[in-house]
């Protein structure tokens, strides 16, 4: 981020924030239908989607003064981070994403998140793996904890345990800077000034000196052992750590997490590193529930947003981004229902494939750029199935019976990752077409926590599933016997762990990749806005040359995970954006 939109981000966070009690509030003015727009209004910024990081982006402009619409085509806010709580009476899921870490503490700063209701409840312990040998293993935050329960299994990996969540935690640090900060693309500024060529050389500048600089204090051993994590199969690196079955595919399931690829897959490792770089209060690598689902932090930073003067508009589907002929700069966009709302600064949190071939007009863009957001790896193996239950899952590894919920509720259940060979097998039949025959599932029981979201004594569950391809190769997702077919496979997959949870089920609402397009947009299904590959990072993310949020269209801009640095409910794709447009707001 360039030292001039820091300071207008900041300034902006300041001014709003001054003076403003926490408590006796007025309410922000709720969200308006396309029909209560103003007529004929020219806005300095639209969003197109109101997901976590547009409504971010539109807080952050509206802070700087900008006049801002958020256009969300659903009538519910929040994009992936949404709850919903008309699946099944009484119960409220988090539809999509269900955990947060990842959210960038600079963002629920500056947008005073806590202040509009952001409320996070930490897990301890984080990670429970049952086996059905009657054995299981418990992680988390406490090092005494981790130390006595991988002992269980390898008196050698509980002393490397610690070592490698050192290394882990310096690359993150490594990391955080190139997160908060827009990629310093390489721009011709042929029609520029002389001023804007040389302060776009200074903040490259800036930014590879201060990278160099946290390179240099890494040292060259570690600075090593990061490339060999990023370019290596996650296999690979949990097996030169450890030796006990159940600890590295426990740590595996976050390099796979959502991603079309296996334990085996050259750089997966990176996807271990990402899933992990967050923190919750200021600890690294912890998750929370956030009381109320996830679309409670939607729903924080829409009051940001709206405190600040952003209109958001629901039920507001965008047709078109509407570009000059002429010029080939964005002229606004128009509604499915012909409403046009116009302004020179369009920002997209869509995926790049929604924006570019369904929302850009055809023989806008270059076709060398087209032709790699068509191409790029949109492919998805995961299921979502969000499920009502009668009483907790009981797990036969446990002696005792907690009825309110004991450690082993608190965090992620591992189900059927016994073994990285397990998670292969799975990853294997998926790649061939096929549902997985015995699914990787991370199960969470947030109701365990959050008393907020389901009848005294039932509780919701998340069931985050892999591996399920977009189209299955026998079968389709769109019959009912092939959906039913396999959510009872997860559900008798779970009852090998803890017996009688198929029967406590009350009702479940199941997510396949083509529902997750269909109903959030998310092209393939993938929850990422596209492969996490080492090759669509960084300046590679979205397509080589357009990493800095900017678009071949003048005006257009990138807001979403489909940008640096990728997925995640992490906000950091909208802020970095906004910092990006009020740099060239400035400019003109």
């Amino acid at each position: 981020m360039s030292p001039a939109a820091t300071r207008i981000l900041l300034a902006g966070a300041r001014r709003r924030g001054r003076g403003l009690s926490t408590s006796a509030e007025p309410s922000p003015s709720p969200s308006l239908s396309p029909s209560q727009l103003p007529r004929g209004k020219r806005w300095d910024a639209v969003v197109i989607g109101g997901g976590h990081n547009g409504l971010a982006a539109a807080a952050y402009l509206a802070r700087a003064g900008r006049s801002v619409a958020v256009l969300e085509r659903r009538g519910v806010l929040g994009g992936a981070a949404v709850s919903e709580s008309d699946l099944v009476p009484g119960f409220r899921f988090s539809r999509c994403s269900y955990l947060l870490s990842l959210l960038r503490p600079a963002l629920i700063r500056e947008l005073e998140l806590e202040r509009h209701g952001l409320k996070l409840l930490p897990r301890s312990p984080s990670s429970f793996t049952p086996c059905l040998d009657g054995r299981y293993l418990l992680l988390g935050p406490d090092a005494e904890l981790n130390r006595s329960e991988i002992g269980k299994f390898s008196k050698k990996d509980a002393e490397a345990y610690p070592r490698y969540e050192e290394q882990l935690e310096k690359f993150c640090k490594l990391m955080d800077f190139v997160i908060d900060s827009p990629p310093p693309e390489l721009r011709q500024l042929y029609h520029a000034s002389m001023v804007d060529r040389m302060k776009d050389k200074v903040d490259k500048s800036v930014f590879w000196s201060k990278l160099l600089g946290i390179v240099m204090q890494q040292g060259q051993k570690d600075m090593v052992n990061f490339f060999d994590l990023l370019l290596s199969p996650a296999s690979k690196i949990l097996n030169n750590w450890f030796e006990g079955d159940v600890l590295k595919a426990t740590l595996a399931t976050d390099a796979v997490i959502g991603t079309m690829a296996g334990v085996n897959t050259p750089g997966s490792g990176y996807v271990l590193l990402h899933h992990i770089m967050g923190e919750t209060g200021g600890q690294r690598g912890v998750w929370a529930y956030v009381e109320g689902g996830m679309g409670s932090v939607s729903s924080a930073i829409s009051k940001a947003a709206l405190e600040a003067g952003v209109q958001i508009v629901t039920n507001a589907e965008v047709s078109q981004v509407m570009v000059d002929e002429n010029t080939g700069k964005v002229q606004g966009v128009a509604l499915v229902d012909g409403t046009e709302l116009h302004s020179s600064v369009v920002l997209s949190n869509a995926t790049p494939y929604k924006t570019f071939v369904d929302l850009v007009p055809a023989n806008t863009l270059p076709e060398e750029f087209l032709c790699a957001i068509k191409t790029a790896d949109y492919s998805s193996a995961t299921t979502k199935i969000n499920v009502a239950v009668n009483a907790l899952p009981q797990f036969h590894c446990c002696k005792n019976i907690n009825p309110e919920g004991g450690p082993e509720h608190m965090g992620t259940i591992h189900i059927g990752s016994e073994s990285m060979e397990e998670i292969d097998i799975a990853y294997k039949e998926a790649a061939g077409g096929f549902s997985s025959t015995r699914p990787v599932i991370e199960m969470t029981i947030p109701s365990v926590l959050d008393k907020t979201i389901s009848p005294p004594g039932q509780h919701v569950i998340n069931l985050f599933v892999q591996y399920t391809p977009y189209k299955l190769s026998e079968g389709s997702w769109q019959d009912p016997a092939v959906r039913k077919s396999f959510a009872e496979r997860c559900f008798s997959l779970i009852d090998e762990y803890a017996p009688h949870f198929s029967s406590s089920v009350i009702g479940y609402d199941m997510l396949t990749p083509p529902d997750l397009e269909r109903e959030f947009g998310l092209t393939g299904g993938n929850i990422f806005h596209g492969a996490m590959g080492l090759d669509s990072l960084f300046l590679m993310r979205p397509a080589k040359g357009w990493s800095d949020y900017r678009t071949p269209v003048k005006g257009l801009y990138l807001c979403g995970s489909g940008a640096h640095p990728g997925g995640g409910v992490m906000g950091a794709p909208g802020r970095n954006a906004a910092a990006v447009v009020l740099d060239d707001l400035k400019a003109r």
